[in-house]
């Protein structure tokens, strides 16, 4: 695994930092682990619990429907955007698998996405620039203007 730390972000680089992550259950609470530690300097005002939350949720749907002939990782990234914090989790998966459920009370899945929406102000999924999907949230305010 490995992890890039951007600590001072500008206009021309907006990214805060990243990690990649093997494509095994362990990798979610490492995700959160790593998230809160390296979000922590930055100081949001959104808050970090919902984040994780969010954050969680993708890199589970992202180890459970990713898929690939070769060996793959999946690669996560947050952005500084104005007063915006956008988190992005990338896998060799088909974006067209991903959609928000409405699981009925006796489903066991599909509330991923459903959490996704009810914390962030707004999420999206398309094609990766590195091949397969991203789906992204994006947390408003989380810094002053």
């Amino acid at each position: 695994m490995s992890f890039v730390i951007d600590r001072y972000p500008c206009e021309e680089s907006p990214r805060l930092g990243a990690m990649t992550l093997r494509p095994t259950p362990d990798s979610v609470p490492r995700a959160r682990r790593w998230f809160r530690k390296f979000i922590a300097p930055y100081d949001p005002r959104c808050s970090v619990d919902d984040c994780v939350l969010a954050l969680s949720e993708l890199v589970t749907n992202a180890v459970l429907h990713g898929q690939s002939d070769e060996e793959w990782v999946l690669r996560v990234e947050w952005f500084r955007e104005g007063t915006s914090l956008r988190v992005e989790v990338h896998n060799p998966g088909l974006p067209e698998g991903v959609c928000l459920r409405r699981p009925d009370t006796d489903d066991l899945h599909g509330r991923g996405l459903l959490l996704v929406d009810s914390v962030a102000a707004s999420w999206d999924c398309g094609p990766s620039r590195f091949g397969g999907t991203v789906v992204s949230f994006v947390m408003a305010d989380a810094w002053p203007p």
